[in-house]
């Protein structure tokens, strides 16, 4: 683990670093506080809310990456190659022919970036801490948050961003808006845009699983892309991912000691050492620290601080619209 954060995620060794291997904990879990009033209370109580996001959040919000979702998209590419979702989609397609390959993530990129969906789980989430002292790490890479209204100021995207390229060998920390280059992909594929300015697989005609060569992303001096996420030591961080870091470990240092609600949402066992580990020991360091988690099937605490941690197993999104609609 403390190769890990120092290699890829040397950030967080400046926020605190007793977080390195959880080393203040047993082991031994807790599913702590369990009542939707008991996550009311500190949410009103809090002197700042950190939250804490990963892809169970996303998922509730609709951001599937199988099922009918998959197939409205990319039934053409599961009848020829035979994968079944967008994740083992994203690794298939690295051995096909460019033009095919970066026909898929062109869809794949304006699904999960672009394009709304309609469960308001983010809205809601703004709605009970738009008023308060808030801050948002993350490891999902759609967008979501800003897209809801959250103040882009108070975001740290750590694994990147669905949005933007970066150079295949980056020589230079640089990333590329791509919003314009996916509209012309998916024009070229035959994607119709309707009046909503949403693009839709086209009623009649065929539905084209390549793009032109010249529409092949590159940099602007011509050397090769690929999305900026983070996967190696090759992940760029640029400007915006350096300031949004700063401004983490900013938020941290100005509430130590204050009583912060650790709001974790979603967060599985995949990267723990971003945002679930660091979480529990900043709340065991705090005296006046609560943290909160809520995630179906995955809702539990270290046993060392079950007293001040509320645990809730349940849906996110309908947990989160009851907390809307009986906030005070």
């Amino acid at each position: 683990m403390r190769d890990y954060y120092e290699r890829d995620n040397g950030y967080l060794q400046s926020i605190q670093k007793g977080i390195l291997g959880v080393r203040s904990l047993s082991g031994r879990v807790s599913k702590g506080k369990r009542t939707l009033e008991d996550l009311r209370k500190e949410i009103i109580e809090a002197d700042a809310i950190l939250i804490g996001a990963g892809a169970g959040l996303s998922t509730a919000a609709g951001y599937t990456y199988s099922g009918k979702r998959f197939e409205k998209y990319f039934f053409d590419f599961e009848e020829k190659y035979g994968f079944h979702d967008m994740y083992s989609g994203g690794f298939y397609v690295m051995d096909l022919d460019p033009e095919i390959s970066w026909a898929f993530w062109s869809r794949s990129i304006y699904i999960n970036r672009y394009l709304k969906t309609e469960n308001p789980v983010y809205e809601d989430l703004l709605e009970l801490v738009k008023d308060r002292d808030y801050f948002v790490i993350t490891t999902n890479v759609d967008h979501c948050f800003q897209r809801a209204g959250f103040d882009k100021k108070r975001l740290f995207y750590t694994q990147g961003d669905y949005g933007l390229f970066q150079k295949e060998r980056p020589d230079v920390p640089e990333t590329y808006d791509n919003e314009e280059w996916v509209y012309e992909a998916l024009e070229a594929q035959g994607f119709l845009k309707n009046e909503e300015g949403i693009y839709e697989i086209p009623k009649e005609g065929d539905l084209k699983m390549e793009i032109p060569k010249e529409l092949i992303p590159k940099a602007p001096d011509g050397s090769d892309v690929v999305m900026n996420l983070r996967s190696d030591d090759s992940f760029v961080e640029d400007e915006g991912w350096k300031k949004a870091s700063a401004a983490y470990a900013d938020f941290l240092r100005r509430h130590k000691g204050m009583r912060v609600l650790y709001l974790e949402l979603g967060v599985g066992m995949n990267t723990p050492v971003i945002i679930k580990y660091p979480f529990w020991q900043m709340t065991y360091d705090n005296k006046n620290a609560v943290y909160a988690c809520i995630n179906l099937g995955e809702a539990y605490c270290p046993k060392e601080i079950e007293e001040k941690s509320v645990c809730l197993d349940e849906d996110i999104a309908e947990t989160l619209k009851r907390l809307k609609e009986t906030a005070v």
